[in-house]
């Protein structure tokens, strides 16, 4: 009896092995397959995100024209052309943005009141909020040439106001090149407050810091201003703009090197409202639009053109835009920027 078990048992062990292996062996197997081809093509999946996937235009600068009532010395904007788009052109290139996903448009120059005497922005600005219905709609101006009666026409579909002041003491403006005869900037930016609050338009100022105002303490006054932000930015130089021979400026007296500029951000720390922007994250975090509606590309420190957006759409023409969007979110880019989501004290 036991030699008969052991006999049967003999023969089972060679069964059970080849069972081990018919069965179990061949699914481990196939898992591992499937797992290294599993890593492949996740790191694939991975790449071809970085590859084809188009750059959203979330935020974009507009400057849909380039001439100025002001000489800024360190302006990198700079009046090489006269023209501006036709306005139903502006408002077609302004609908191709939507439509690939733009959030934000913020129209600068130039000065942008200065054609047209601001109808001209302001059908824009009224395009963008009514049709568009763009949660943003935002202008950078001096200042200078803005009256009542466009708040009164536009100021509804207005969500920010940027006005640019680089100085709270009249010489320093003058020497810098923003005065304009007999006005006085700084008492001109204090009406203008008052006009965003009755008109309810977020208010914000715009400072570039540079060799006249690097030493200068605006605490006191950008305090009592009180903007929603106040963007001060470091002095920055572009080829063909504000220094090199087909240059219109010569910006290489007013630059501060990065220590000068920590400076300025370490004595204005108090200020809850200050956004600053070193050379190394402005360069290459905006979306710029030219007056043809091209996609400008800084990071040769010039700015080259992609080809209009209205010829090759923009998917295609965004692609050479030189547009840093790791940088754009680092510098927080991406705010609360529709005065309804703002809940200010108007």
């Amino acid at each position: 009896f036991r030699q008969s078990l052991s006999s049967l048992w003999r023969s089972l062990v060679p069964l059970l092995c080849w069972l081990r292996a018919a069965l179990w062996l061949p699914g481990t197997e196939r898992r591992q397959k499937q797992q290294v081809r599993k890593e492949p093509d996740e790191t694939r999946e991975e790449g071809k995100e970085d590859i084809l996937l188009p750059t959203t235009p979330t935020s974009v600068n507009y400057h849909f024209t380039r001439q100025c009532n002001y000489r800024c010395g360190f302006c990198f904007h700079t009046a090489k052309t006269s023209f501006v788009l036709p306005l139903e052109e502006a408002k077609r290139g302004l609908l191709l943005l939507k439509e690939a996903g733009m959030e934000k448009i913020n129209f600068s120059g130039g000065e942008p009141f200065i054609h047209d005497r601001g109808e001209y922005l302001g059908k824009l600005v009224k395009f963008c909020k009514e049709e568009l219905r763009l949660p943003s709609v935002s202008i950078v101006s001096n200042g200078s040439l803005i009256r009542e009666r466009w708040f009164r026409n536009y100021g509804e579909y207005l969500d920010i106001l940027a006005i640019s002041c680089d100085s709270f003491d009249e010489q320093v403006n003058v020497l810098i090149g923003r005065g304009q005869g007999k006005k006085n900037h700084v008492e001109n930016l204090q009406k203008l407050r008052t006009w965003c609050r009755d008109y309810r338009v977020a208010f914000k100022i715009n400072s570039v810091i540079n060799r006249f105002n690097v030493d200068e303490d605006m605490n006191e006054q950008i305090k009592a201003l009180n903007p929603v932000r106040w963007k001060v930015f470091q002095c920055l130089l572009i080829e063909g703009e504000n220094t090199g021979e087909d240059a219109l400026r010569e910006a290489e007296r007013f630059v501060i090197s990065d220590e000068e500029f920590e400076g300025f951000l370490e004595r204005h720390k108090e200020v809850s409202c200050l956004v600053p922007e070193s050379n190394q994250k402005m360069k290459d975090s905006y979306l710029i639009l030219d007056e043809y509606m091209r996609f400008l590309n800084c990071t040769n420190g010039r700015k080259d053109p992609s080809k209009s957006i209205l010829d090759v759409g923009v998917e295609e023409a965004i692609k050479f835009s030189g547009f840093d969007e790791n940088m754009f979110l680092k510098r927080g880019g991406k705010y609360v920027w529709s005065k309804a989501d703002l809940k200010l004290d108007w």
